[in-house]
């Protein structure tokens, strides 16, 4: 999000010591009627005004704050580091590749670009992801400083740094409310193929094939993967 600072009155400051400030004199004016009309006409101008600048992209329209199911929409950059729960603050429940994450810690976000209006044009088009997936350079360090976040020894290899509502179902790109360190299998052969890969492309299928909607498949997978992973995986 991007922060913008409203231009407003400067206050004048305490007297400094020893300073004298002048007693405050006004001028009275003459009283007008007010005139209805100039008033209509001075509103419109600044309703038309704030549309231009609206659409001239010079103002940020913020999104959403959160979808039906109450997961909040993030617009947290692809491009930058992001920071990460403090040390040891986040417990995973359950064990091995069915593990869930600490819902107070990553309980999912989405992407404002990806809506059900939109999965024509994003997650339902092939190859789509690998244009908003960050790059290593990114994640790498995120996902390090995510699993100290999950007290876990430094062993990388052992962990997919996972989207909970994966980009192919319009997960948040780089929010650490949607990225943990997910157990992955021992063996480099079994990298990304895991329960709940299985259960991602299954319900991208779903969603793109119009058999679900864009936001329950998003809650199945954020609240209880594995249940999701029993019944659609």
């Amino acid at each position: 999000m991007t922060e913008r600072r409203e231009a407003g009155a400067v206050s004048a400051g305490p007297a400094l010591s020893g300073e004298t400030i002048a007693p405050a004199t006004y001028t009275r004016w003459p009283m007008r009627k007010p005139s209805f009309i100039g008033a209509r006409t001075t509103m419109a101008v600044v309703v038309v005004a704030a549309f231009a600048v609206v659409a001239a992209g010079v103002v940020d329209v913020p999104a959403r704050a959160s979808a039906a199911g109450g997961l909040a929409y993030s617009g947290a950059s692809g491009h930058v580091v992001q920071a990460q729960p403090s040390a040891s603050s986040c417990h995973a429940h359950g064990s091995g590749l069915f593990e869930l994450p600490d819902p107070r810690c990553t309980p999912g976000a989405l992407n404002p670009a990806v809506t059900q209006r939109t999965i024509g044009s994003t997650i339902c088009v092939s190859g789509w992801t690998s244009t908003v997936r960050p790059p290593e350079s990114i994640t790498e360090p995120e996902k390090l400083a995510n699993m100290r976040s999950y007290g876990l020894a430094p062993r990388p290899s052992g962990y997919e740094y996972d989207h909970l509502v994966p980009l192919e179902l319009g997960g948040a790109v780089n929010d650490p409310r949607n990225l943990w360190p997910e157990p992955d299998y021992a063996t480099g052969a079994g990298f990304y193929l895991n329960p709940k890969d299985h259960l991602e492309r299954a319900l991208n299928r779903l969603v793109c094939r119009g058999q679900m909607t864009l936001a329950r498949a998003q809650l199945l997978i954020a609240r209880d993967w594995p249940a999701a992973y029993r019944e659609y995986g």
